[in-house]
């Protein structure tokens, strides 16, 4: 305490109703809400500037952020293996239950959720992530860095180079790689948002300037006002984009045989699209897919997109199937469901996350941040839904803003709702399997949900490749004892989850845990 009876800045803990941060030799730091200021047994200090410490100043001034234990937030973890164990049901599962699959356009399905709530724990995680940035160009590097690893591995995993379980070939034609994929999105989204979270976010000068300020709903929006900017931009750009961009005629060549498209000639194999207009929200004249031919190349998209499952290209819509006689020649045609125009507009889902991971670090109190969660929730799913009324459509291909705005906001209120149970009631035993899904989420989606481990088993096969060790738990198992075939096809999914679940519990006895 100086002569002014003001504390001294150099032990100076600041303890306010939404908002932890220590003062050391005059500069402001975070400490992070998910760790104790003071042991067991030790008395806490709040100081409102005009009162001085107690007796304990000392001890808890010595608790530094780097000497304060880590600690996980477990609902997170919950959360991400929820949506690990969600892509892996829809993933094996939508075939045989179409109603849980990717809805065909327009429209959202259960499985249509899975990549926003990807993209929300995206975002939650880097704000934990760069809480406390000493070197921001080293921490842009290593977000750089973890950004081109992570497209990468989507790339090798995504771009053609495995042929699916039931396929034992591998090896892709450089001329036809698929070039973007669940991970590249991820990808981009994680850089754009980790830039604006390393470069723009004034949290930290604003603690500088007003040490002792109390943050509100407001003033939470205030601390990262080029976040929100950047949102605002992407959204214009894809707004301008999608209704602005004429969309012209364009080609592509088929494999397709000859008498799945009408009115083609016996020798025919480039066909044309007719488009010439703007705004059109259909498969064929978007301007998404407009965006991808130009920028990627129509032999690097994704070649079996989900608008075969509709009822212009499928007699057995909304599941695939024999295309009907006079199916338009959109049908064959390449789309890339995580394009380019796409994953910038995915970027404000992880966005989403950042703020609701904001709400986490600034207010120390829970009703408070269930309070701004909920609300924000709420508040996404309703924007979106007025938007869709007003004409714009819930589509993932797309990835229209009403979409992302709905599954925003539901990603949101789960979330509230695993943090009540799991962080603040304490019921985590009940969701222990998912937390150690969610701890190894990376490894388990490569092996599991892009089927490595299973192409890897059927390697290994008695006399031909059908009689290996899947088909012999999926067919000799649950299909003799379950004869619904999409009842059997659940239960085996259902057993694989839960296999998955009981081999990350294992990996994180033994302290295992991939990341890049």
């Amino acid at each position: 305490m100086d002569e002014r009876g003001n504390c001294s800045p150099i032990q100076q803990i600041c303890d306010h109703d939404e908002e932890v941060f220590s003062i050391e030799n005059g500069h402001a730091q975070e400490i992070p809400y998910l760790f104790p200021l003071v042991r067991e047994g030790e008395e806490s200090c709040t100081c409102d500037c005009k009162q001085s410490l107690n007796k304990n100043e000392e001890k808890i001034a010595k608790y530094s952020v780097e000497s304060l234990p880590r600690r996980r937030l477990a609902s997170l973890d919950v959360f991400r293996g929820l949506t690990i164990a969600a892509m892996i049901l829809v993933d094996d599962a939508g075939g045989s239950w179409p109603s849980i699959n990717h809805s065909p356009w327009h429209g959202v399905t259960f499985a249509d959720f899975v990549m926003p709530f990807f993209l929300f724990i995206v975002g939650m995680s880097l704000v934990l992530s760069f809480k406390n940035i000493n070197d921001k160009f080293d921490a842009f590097e290593k977000a750089s860095l973890r950004a081109l690893k992570l497209f990468a591995l989507g790339v090798f995993l995504q771009g053609g180079y495995f042929h699916g379980s039931n396929d034992l070939s591998f090896g892709v034609d450089m001329k036809h790689l698929r070039i973007m994929g669940i991970l590249q999105r991820i990808s981009i989204a994680y850089f754009l948002v980790s830039c604006c979270e390393i470069f723009a976010k004034r949290s930290q000068i604003s603690r500088r300037e007003f040490p002792c300020f109390k943050v509100d709903a407001i003033k939470l929006i205030t601390m990262y006002p080029w976040h929100w900017v950047f949102g605002l931009a992407v959204s214009s750009v894809y707004l301008g984009l999608l209704f602005g961009l004429i969309v012209p005629d364009w080609y592509f060549e088929t494999d397709i045989s000859k008498n799945l498209i009408s009115n083609m000639g016996s020798n025919v194999r480039t066909v044309k699209i007719n488009c010439d207009m703007r705004g059109d929200l259909g498969p064929a004249c978007n301007a998404v897919g407009y965006l991808d031919r130009i920028i990627l190349g129509i032999n690097h998209l994704y070649r079996n997109p989900v608008y075969r499952r509709t009822q212009e290209c499928s007699i057995n819509s909304p599941d695939y199937g024999p295309p009907p006689p006079n199916a338009p020649a959109w049908c064959f045609a390449p789309f890339d469901p995580e394009g380019v125009l796409s994953s910038f507009m995915a970027s404000v889902s992880c966005l989403i996350g950042a703020h609701y991971g904001h709400a986490l670090l600034h207010f120390k109190n829970d009703k408070r941040r269930l309070y701004e969660w909920v609300a924000f929730g709420m508040f996404l799913n309703a924007l979106g839904l007025f938007i869709k009324w007003l004409g714009m459509p819930l589509n993932k291909p797309l990835y229209t803003i009403s979409y992302v705005c709905v599954t925003g906001g539901t990603a949101g209120l789960l979330f509230s709702a695993l943090y009540t149970v799991v962080d603040v009631l304490k019921y985590r035993k009940p969701f222990i399997l998912l937390e150690w899904m969610g701890m190894n989420a990376l490894l388990i989606f490569v092996l599991a949900a892009v089927e490595v481990f299973p192409a890897l088993v059927r390697g290994f096969y008695w006399s031909s490749p059908q009689k290996n060790l899947v088909s012999l738990v999926e067919v000799g198992v649950f299909q003799h004892f379950i004869q619904a075939r999409k009842w059997a096809r659940m239960a085996y999914v259902l057993f694989e989850i839960f296999f998955w679940c009981l081999i990350a519990g294992v990996l994180k006895r033994w302290g295992i845990f991939w990341k890049l």
